[in-house]
């Protein structure tokens, strides 16, 4: 028997030399920052600095609420995310872009104009905050519901987003298949369409816990920044920036290790291009 020899050819087309230059650049922008960061710690003083009391419930207070930001997200913005990729509204198309267009706001909105929206709102003289105190004496700025609620609205089109983008991609022709077998359309969801779509569910709950952690402009402007309240610990940075550099450094390369540790922990199969 004569051995078979099986040759690979390469099918991808050559890059062009220039482009390493501005892909280099752009990578520096991003990675050098990283390792400035890097050399100015103090590495002899980071065990304190870390396991201080402010940090330890800043740490706890981002933790706690970006999960359940996070699963707010999931909750409201999951079912916004099917209704915006299987709504019948192709009669409507301007109605499905506004209402998508909206839903994607929080995406270019400066964070700040975000938290301000929401303290309009839910303030004490804000259009339902107002009747929130009154009929239930219920104060929403300056706590911790609050942070979770800045930090739920600036995450969810995270979320929508690679939801709907894995709904279309996934199609509806496995459940009409479903639904000739006698499948209800509920059943058909559940068994058949969900199955479909999780790495693009997981990849929108990752990218949307972790813009939770990194949250700052909406939440002190609608929560404030008060300790073991509201003072995430985005808040805790730039509280500490100018009276404790040594500490805003720690903090800041802790918020690196846990949004490095979230992304590849955490990133579903086939986030990072490879399928």
């Amino acid at each position: 028997m004569t051995a078979r020899t099986t040759v690979r050819h390469e099918t991808g087309v050559g890059l062009p030399w220039w482009m390493w230059i501005p892909a280099t650049i752009g990578f520096a922008l991003i990675a050098l920052p990283v390792f400035g960061l890097l050399l100015r710690a103090d590495w002899a003083a980071m065990p304190s600095l870390l396991l201080s009391d402010s940090a330890l419930d800043a740490l706890r207070l981002s933790l706690i609420t970006a999960a359940v930001s996070t699963f707010l997200c999931l909750l409201f913005g999951g079912p916004l995310a099917v209704i915006l990729a299987r709504a019948r509204l192709e009669q409507r198309p301007r109605l499905l872009g506004a209402i998508r267009s909206i839903v994607l706001l929080p995406l270019v909105l400066p964070p700040v104009v975000g938290g301000l929206a929401l303290l309009f709102l839910l303030g004490r003289t804000g259009l339902v905050g107002r009747g929130l105190d009154l009929a239930f004496g219920i104060t929403v700025p300056f706590s911790t519901a609050a942070v979770i609620l800045a930090q739920t609205f600036v995450a969810m089109p995270f979320l929508v987003v690679s939801l709907e983008g894995a709904l279309r991609t996934a199609g509806e022709r496995y459940e009409a298949v479903a639904a000739t077998l006698g499948a209800s359309p509920a059943l058909a969801f559940r068994r058949v369409t969900v199955p479909l779509v999780l790495p693009g569910l997981a990849s929108g709950l990752v990218l949307a816990f972790a813009r939770c952690m990194g949250e700052f402009g909406a939440t002190i402007s609608f929560a404030g920044s008060l300790e073991g309240t509201t003072r995430t610990l985005p808040l805790l940075v730039y509280l500490q920036r100018e009276s404790d550099e040594s500490g805003a450094v720690a903090l800041s390369l802790l918020l690196v290790v846990v949004s490095l540790v979230v992304i590849v922990v955490g990133r579903p199969r086939g986030m990072d291009g490879r399928g």
